[in-house]
């Protein structure tokens, strides 16, 4: 292994860009300078990413960008340790599927057989509908947030999301009929391995599929506290310069995941060990093919038309060539992890800057590899229908001008027991808002016909009517669908 500063032509940045590569002798030299123009605005005043390219089996390129801790100038490293977003829950999945390997569980039990803290439904509520997104289930960060405690702003762990769980009377939709992202079904997946396998989610995942495939630099972070290192810290993006005197650098600010959840992200990892993971579904490891042909496996919804989520995995085409890959995005980090099957490509990239869009930046570095064997004219493949958000169709009405009486009619105080949240709705300054304690004003504004757009993430606030006086009003995200709060006066 080879570690040196990389320049860059001063025509490429204004500033010195410094890249930290591992290099394998099977490395085209001809991409490399190619990846770093990808990657130029990262540099020794700035967080930044690290990159890892797999081919035939082999890491051809890890390289690393910018800065892990602007605090005491630690540069990123290719052996950087970054938090992997959303990229963590095909880990979770997997983990899910060892027990069913195991023949511990089965994907079509029923969820409160395992968690019984959960509501009955009084409909099928499965294992798999939680791993592919379509079990219903409102994500418990939206209604965390709706509550006034946004993920970041106090220690969640997943005692709390289970007891948000439990208190839920409804579900966004009858599970298996449609799709809506949620990070609830993989939070509880994480419950149901630690409780089926008897050991906590971050040993289970330790013994059956970090070690075996040696991928030494990852964990979970089960535990904000500890301490990681090699760790990048994740940042905010910087919006202009700091202020006189802030002491802060080039106006980045610290945006790190204060929470213990884990199982929907909190994956510790580096590009190195992402490769290592993406080769298992090439030659595995953990698990056997048909194990790694399940976890790639997609099912129909109920209509009968297919979805694109299989297990933890997103698979498409891009460019007229298969791609099966997710994205991640927590706090101030930022990650994509993709692989191209049929050519036998694999791209890991990891940022510590909120700023980052980890998703084209892989895409351009798999541009670069995958290269005449793309199809840029290739037609992108269209989401099916059952994908759609709660909000699509719902069209703006500009002619909805409410005058001070309706305004008022809609006054009064709104409460929900499922999140244990009041509303006092109020005519201000002319218009509406939503206060919310302890100090939280959110204004709303006029949408269509008894709606509002929500300021602050609120998002669209419908007010419902028996026999035309309000009673109810509902808060619609697209995580979390008809969310009721019954006016009280």
């Amino acid at each position: 292994m080879r570690q040196r500063p990389w320049l860059i032509p001063a025509a490429a940045a204004a500033v010195v860009l410094f890249v930290w590569q591992t290099r394998a002798a099977t490395q085209a030299p001809s991409l490399e300078p190619k990846v770093d123009l990808l990657f130029a605005r990262w540099t020794a005043t700035t967080p930044g990413c690290a990159v890892g390219v797999g081919v035939g089996g082999r890491s051809v390129l890890e390289r690393a960008y910018g800065m892990a801790d602007l605090e005491h100038d630690v540069r990123n490293m290719p052996e950087t340790i970054f938090e992997a977003g959303s990229v963590s829950k095909q880990f979770t999945a997997a983990a899910v599927l060892l027990l069913v390997r195991d023949g511990k569980i089965a994907l079509d039990d029923p969820v409160r057989k395992y968690i019984p803290e959960l509501p009955d439904y009084k409909t099928p509520l499965t294992i798999r509908h939680m791993l592919n997104h379509t079990s219903g289930l409102r994500d418990w960060g939206s209604l965390a947030g709706t509550a006034g405690w946004p993920r970041g702003s106090r220690v969640h762990t997943h005692a709390h999301v289970v007891e948000i769980l439990s208190r839920q009377t409804a579900l966004n939709f009858t599970p298996g009929s449609r799709y809506s992202y949620s990070n609830s079904g993989y939070n509880l997946a994480a419950v149901l391995v630690s409780r089926v396998s008897g050991m906590s989610f971050a040993e289970f995942s330790q013994q059956r599929l970090f070690q075996p495939l040696g991928m030494t630099r990852t964990s979970w972070r089960d535990d904000y506290t500890l301490v990681v290192k090699d760790r990048a810290i994740a940042y905010a993006g910087a919006a202009g310069p700091p202020s006189a005197g802030s002491g802060a650098t080039g106006g980045f600010r610290l945006d790190m995941p204060f929470e213990n959840v884990h199982g929907n992200g909190g994956l510790l990892t580096t590009v190195g060990d992402l490769l290592r993971w993406n080769e298992n579904f090439v030659t595995p490891k953990v698990g056997d093919a048909d194990f790694v042909k399940l976890q790639q496996t997609t099912v129909p919804f109920t209509s009968g038309t297919m979805q694109t989520y299989a297990f933890g995995l997103m698979i498409g085409t891009y460019k007229g060539v298969r791609e099966v890959s997710h994205s991640g995005s927590t706090a101030g980090y930022r990650a994509h992890l993709m692989r191209y099957p049929d050519q036998h490509v694999s791209v890991a990239v990891l940022c510590n800057a909120g700023t980052a869009n980890a998703t084209p930046l892989a895409r351009s570095v798999a541009d670069l590899y995958l290269g005449d064997r793309l199809n840029p004219s290739a037609p992108p493949v269209p989401a099916p229908a059952e994908t759609r958000g709660p909000l699509t169709g719902i069209a703006r009405d500009d002619t909805f001008k409410p005058t001070a009486a309706d305004l008022a009619a809609y006054a009064g105080t709104y409460r929900s027991e499922e999140i244990e949240t009041t509303l006092v709705v109020a005519v201000l300054n002319g218009g509406l808002v939503a206060k919310r304690r302890p100090d939280t004003t959110i204004a709303l504004r006029p949408h269509s016909k008894d709606r509002f757009e929500g300021a602050a993430g609120l998002g669209l606030v419908t007010f419902r009517r028996e026999k035309n006086r309000v009673t109810a009003l509902s808060v619609t995200q697209d995580r979390v669908w008809d969310l009721r709060f019954e006016k009280r006066r």
